[in-house]
């Protein structure tokens, strides 16, 4: 079940998620697990949320994913139901946008948090980009045998475009909590204030 929240977890930091909010589980709250005959395992699962940039603000969520039978190619069925509101990044994120926009020189960086566990105020924003990033990622590939966590941001470089999307390319540290592994990953991600983001490739 905890694999599961793992999911449901980076699938909503991927629909949800930006650079001025982060999503992490607080509480698995309650969890069964139904097998759906030659279809796979689906898990039903509540959930409380917090918010990393505002721990006093949880918000409960609904989740049921699904597992197919057997294959190690096509990502879990997630379906989400959050109840409450999640807090208005609308100034922070424009914020940022432009500040990013305004650049002389694009972005780049890289040991985000540090090897002390320290992320620079000013790449905090990017850090949860990453988080959306590896968001989708963790959804993508995992399988019920699998937990993956987002264990740094190894390189990250902004990309020009000539459209009005931010492009970060990552080299992402994601460890594999089950076998204990650190699998480096590579994933672009665009982002726009107003459309949020969408992950072209990984």
């Amino acid at each position: 079940a905890a694999r599961a929240a793992a999911v449901a977890v980076g699938y909503l930091r991927y629909l949800r998620g930006g650079p001025g909010s982060g999503l992490q589980l607080r509480e698995l709250r309650r969890a069964r697990r139904q097998d759906i005959d030659d279809v796979g395992h689906k898990y039903y699962l509540e959930l409380e949320l917090e918010d990393v940039l505002d721990k006093d603000r949880t918000v409960n969520c609904t989740a049921e994913v699904l597992y197919h039978l057997g294959s190690k190619t096509s990502a879990p069925d997630v379906q989400l139901t959050v109840q409450g509101e999640l807090r208005s990044t609308e100034e922070a994120d424009k914020e940022f946008y432009n500040r990013i926009r305004s650049l002389e020189k694009e972005l780049v960086a890289e040991n985000i948090p540090d090897s002390h566990g320290n992320v620079p105020p000013e790449l905090e924003p990017i850090h949860l980009l990453a988080w959306v990033a590896s968001g989708y990622v963790i959804w993508q590939n995992s399988t019920e045998n699998t937990k993956f966590h987002l264990a740094q941001v190894k390189h990250v470089k902004q990309v020009k475009r000539n459209d009005e999307d931010l492009q970060f390319d990552f080299v992402v540290l994601l460890h594999e909590m089950v076998s204990q592994e650190v699998l480096p990953w590579e994933v672009t991600l665009l982002w726009h204030p107003q459309r949020g983001a969408r992950v072209p490739q990984s």
